[in-house]
């Protein structure tokens, strides 16, 4: 198996596992409400870390022809060719099992269910289908780019109530404004690459008004934790502040003159909003 242990780190793309990976403690925490089983935790992340990884290696095996176009991609191990094709299912395949294993031991099957729900929809339903073909490939990614939250929720309570749902809304509705956002700024990428994101397809007018009504969702889905009674107040007023300059943020799109430096003000802030929240997650259950 050629490439350096570096190349095959990159090729679990860090950046989308560590982000998915925190929104799972995330969820992990709320529902655990200051009561946190320790080994269940780590447990719980290390599995789901795992799995997440082995998505993320098994879609850039997929992506080689659309990374080599991109320039966000280029240089990845899986289109230098540093590491065969072989060697990177292989890979995944080490991965998912490991993965799979840990969940199966230390914590329910409901979390293992969402683990491999989430590794399928992401590999196959988004990365090998509805990206490469439909303008609705963003929606199905969302499915499973909400699959971590849910998955450490369940972990701690282990079913499928109102907390669940509206955890798995939140991050639903986050990755529309946060992908559209970069499908803006690189829109000219996504049509070399013939993906038919909104902006390729539909035009920048309608990917911001999609933006602005996404945006307007998720604050309310992030705001229904408290109206449920699983956040107290001043988790609400924290989420509320930052939805609301979002929300602000989104609508001065609607009028900007600079899309491409409106909508990386957007991401940016998409970035921020997200870690806040999963700060909240964690203490919000826990405070007045």
């Amino acid at each position: 198996m050629a490439g350096t242990i570096k190349d095959y780190y990159r090729l679990t793309k860090p950046g989308v596992l560590y982000g998915n990976v925190l929104t799972a403690a995330a969820g992990f925490l709320l529902a655990a409400r200051g009561q946190v089983d320790l080994w269940l935790f780590v447990a719980t992340i290390v599995g789901m870390t795992l799995v997440i990884a082995a998505a993320c290696v098994l879609n850039n095996y997929l992506d080689q022809d659309i990374d080599s176009i991109m320039a966000r991609t280029k240089s990845r191990p899986s289109v230098s060719g540093t590491i065969r094709g072989s060697s990177m299912v292989i890979y995944s395949i080490i991965l998912l099992v490991l993965g799979t294993g840990i969940l199966a031991l230390w914590t329910n099957w409901l979390v293992v269910s969402i683990g491999l729900i989430g590794f399928v929809v992401y590999v196959w339903l988004y990365g090998a289908l509805s990206k490469r073909r439909s303008i609705h490939g963003t929606l199905v990614g969302s499915i499973s780019g909400a699959m971590p939250i849910v998955g450490g929720y369940a972990a701690v309570s282990g079913q499928v109530d109102a907390g669940f749902i509206i955890a798995f809304l939140i991050m639903f509705f986050w990755q529309f404004p946060e992908f559209y956002s970069i499908a803006i700024y690189r829109r000219k990428e996504y049509a070399a690459a013939r993906i038919p994101v909104m902006s390729v397809v539909k035009g920048v007018r309608s990917t911001i008004i999609q933006i602005f009504i996404y945006t307007i969702l998720y604050v309310l889905s992030t705001l229904a934790l408290t109206v449920y009674g699983y956040t107290g107040y001043i988790y609400l007023v924290v989420m509320a502040a930052l939805g609301g300059y979002w929300i602000w943020l989104g609508y001065l799109g609607l009028r900007t003159t600079q899309p491409d430096a409106w909508a990386r003000q957007m991401f940016k802030f998409s970035m921020i909003t997200i870690l806040a929240l999963c700060v909240m997650l964690a203490v919000g259950p826990v405070l007045p």
